[in-house]
């Protein structure tokens, strides 16, 4: 128990697992006397038989439950073999300090034991890994299905609305119902687009890359990002700096992060403040930055955003994969995604990709 709390990544609760190391030892002793009795084969439905399974016996069913409650607890697998390890170091430094010899059977028995009590152990806690991790992946996939919907459905009541009023003769194509209906039209395909860039890199579909004019690129983020921005009622300011400025990658990839990356700046930023994108060249590098005014990002490690199912600020809408798939994207068009904190102002997410010249004529 000693040993098991002194470890640094370890607290209370570990050490006093209500189906852990004393219940273990309850039962290694048991295992241990009847082992000496007229019926030595009786110990094992205590603990089992060596090289198990062990499932069925008394040991192997608290070794079990052991390893859900780690589970539960948030501890790592290594933990678990690690209360165990523990124990038979402090089993053999007890007998050492009192000078009591443990004799081959005894300590054959011991290690059966811990065998069959690790494998449970370590069994159980990756079947329940596997159930949690199996119920996030669903949850997640039914959230982004979810929000895909509300986002087309979005899009395409404003456009059907705007066809009729058209349709109707009352306006024409080239006025406000016109515009609302382009917008729309255009919201729709850059959703399609994200999703499906996100589709390509879930099955490791190999990138398609081009040589992409980033003039032309970021003119066609501001209109699909526009109508997002105006729903948010977000002042949104874009501009390149330099002209001929070019890059090679895959469209469909670049598009679906920098359009999260400005999903997520719309989501955050502060009423009343602006989404500013930017695009320039740094030497042989182009650099396609999306600044907020969120107020900053707080304590905490910065690269943890960008994993799986990390949520950052008070904003708890999404399931926390936009900037995972963000860097998947990027990195697969041999990019880097950073980011840099303003404090009390907001926050500065940064698309560096190699730089590209465009043929000359």
């Amino acid at each position: 128990m000693l040993k098991v709390s002194q470890r640094s990544e370890v607290d209370s609760e570990q050490a006093a697992s209500r189906y852990g190391i004393p219940i273990f030892l309850s039962q290694l002793i048991e295992t241990l006397a009847r082992e000496k009795t007229a019926d030595p084969r009786s110990s094992r439905s205590v603990s089992g038989p060596a090289g198990g399974p062990s499932g069925h016996s008394d040991m192997g069913q608290s070794a079990s439950r052991h390893g859900r409650e780690l589970s539960d607890h948030g501890y790592t697998i290594e933990q678990v073999v690690h209360d165990y390890g523990d124990l038979c170091q402090a089993v053999t430094d007890l007998a050492c300090e009192l000078e009591e010899p443990i004799d081959v059977e005894e300590f054959r028995t011991l290690n059966r034991c811990l065998d069959n009590a690790i494998a449970d152990a370590v069994t159980e806690f990756s079947r329940q890994r596997r159930i949690i991790n199996d119920d996030r992946v669903e949850q997640a996939m039914h959230q982004r299905l979810g929000s895909l919907v509300h986002e087309l459905r979005i899009h395409n009541n404003a456009a059907r609305h705007a066809f009729r009023v058209i349709k109707s003769g009352q306006v024409g194509f080239s006025g406000a119902t016109g515009y609302v209906l382009e917008r729309s039209l255009d919201g729709m395909q850059h959703i399609i687009d994200r999703s499906f860039a996100e589709v390509r890199l879930a099955a490791g579909l190999p990138a398609n890359h081009e040589l992409i004019a980033i003039t032309d690129f970021i003119a066609e983020v501001k209109a699909a990002s526009a109508f997002d921005a105006l729903s948010r009622k977000c002042n949104f300011v874009v501009s390149v700096v330099g002209l001929g400025l070019a890059v090679e990658a895959d469209r469909h990839l670049l598009f679906s992060a920098v359009g999260n990356l400005l999903q997520n700046a719309f989501k955050f930023t502060c009423p009343g403040t602006k989404v500013t994108m930017t695009a320039y060249a740094d030497d042989d590098k182009i650099l396609i930055d999306v600044q907020d005014h969120c107020g900053g990002l707080g304590a905490g490690n910065k690269d943890d955003m960008f994993l799986p199912f990390r949520k950052i600020g008070t904003e708890k809408s999404g399931i926390g994969l936009g900037l995972a798939i963000c860097r998947r994207s990027v990195e697969a068009n041999k990019g880097v995604l950073s980011v840099r904190d303003i404090p009390g102002s907001g926050c500065v997410f940064t698309i560096t990709l190699p730089r590209r010249e465009l043929p000359a004529d």
